[in-house]
């Protein structure tokens, strides 16, 4: 039992990064932790006893312990990349090495070894994403679980059904033949899901996949929507532990579920317009 008189298994907390780098202003900044700084939260997370893997790893680990609550389990994090920076080979996986940490990285499929594209004018913030000898060498380390962000970073819920659904198994496909490993786990570009996309993922052999969700994951939810936390900049080591400890603001979640079919029907709107909504 932790102070507070809960259990371990009481919720598992997911935090999400995208690039290790330094971003000063605009709208990447929250997307952005640069190395001095995530070197310091995984620190403050190793330190508090968290024991810090990969989502697959993560969620198998915490479903036993809800089933067996004799087991004496660490409490858990699970750390997860989205995108697949090239930033990741070079900075992040040295600290996640030397803090005997594991990850699962998204890579975006089709942009592999290219900007991220889908950021528009800030497609150059966070450098290139890594290229396939890259994610090779990632997937080779052994600490890195190698999960699916779809083919073209698309909203996928916008998309026809049978596009959406081509493009999650075409990504899937290629990654587990370039890597000859499985690919267990999702993620859904932008974050945007519905229970027809859901059914794909699943369909084309994935067994979790996470969103954005701004809370922890706790017994009963669905293991096709593990929302996760955003850890940014400005988390220092308290406030980190805090995220991990409390899921952070309470309303964002419940807001974000109020909004969510409007929003969908905007974005489903402007991009038969030819716009693209992130």
């Amino acid at each position: 039992m932790t102070s507070s008189g809960r259990s371990p298994a009481a919720a598992l907390p997911v935090l999400m990064y995208h690039s290790i780098s330094t971003v000063d202003r605009g709208p990447l900044r929250p997307l952005a932790v640069p190395v001095a700084r995530f070197a310091e939260q995984l620190a403050a997370l190793a330190g508090a006893g968290y024991r810090m893997v990969g989502l697959s790893e993560a969620l198998d680990l915490f479903d036993a312990a809800v089933v067996d609550r004799s087991r004496p389990n660490p409490p858990l994090v699970a750390l997860t990349f989205d995108d697949g920076y090239a930033d990741f080979l070079t900075r992040a996986l040295p600290l996640l090495d030397a803090a005997g940490a594991r990850a699962t990285l998204y890579p975006s499929v089709a942009h592999l070894g290219q900007p991220a594209r889908w950021l528009g004018q800030w497609a150059a913030a966070f450098g290139p994403l890594l290229d396939w000898p890259q994610l090779t060498e990632v997937a080779q380390s052994g600490h890195v679980e190698i999960g699916s962000h779809g083919l073209l970073h698309h909203p996928l819920d916008v998309l026809p059904p049978r596009r959406a659904a081509d493009e999650i198994v075409t990504a899937r496909d290629r990654l587990e033949q370039r890597l000859g490993q499985p690919i267990r786990s999702f993620c859904y570009p932008h974050g945007y899901h519905d229970w027809r996309v859901r059914a794909a993922v699943r369909r084309a052999g994935h067994d979790n996949a996470c969103e954005v969700g701004r809370r922890r994951y706790r017994p009963g939810d669905r293991r096709l929507a593990v929302p996760r936390l955003l850890p940014t900049v400005d988390h220092d080591p308290a406030a980190t532990l805090d995220l991990v400890r409390t899921g952070g603001p309470r309303m964002i979640p419940h807001a974000k579920r109020l909004a969510q079919p409007a929003w969908r029907l905007t974005r489903r709107v402007a991009r038969r317009a030819g716009r693209q909504l992130t």
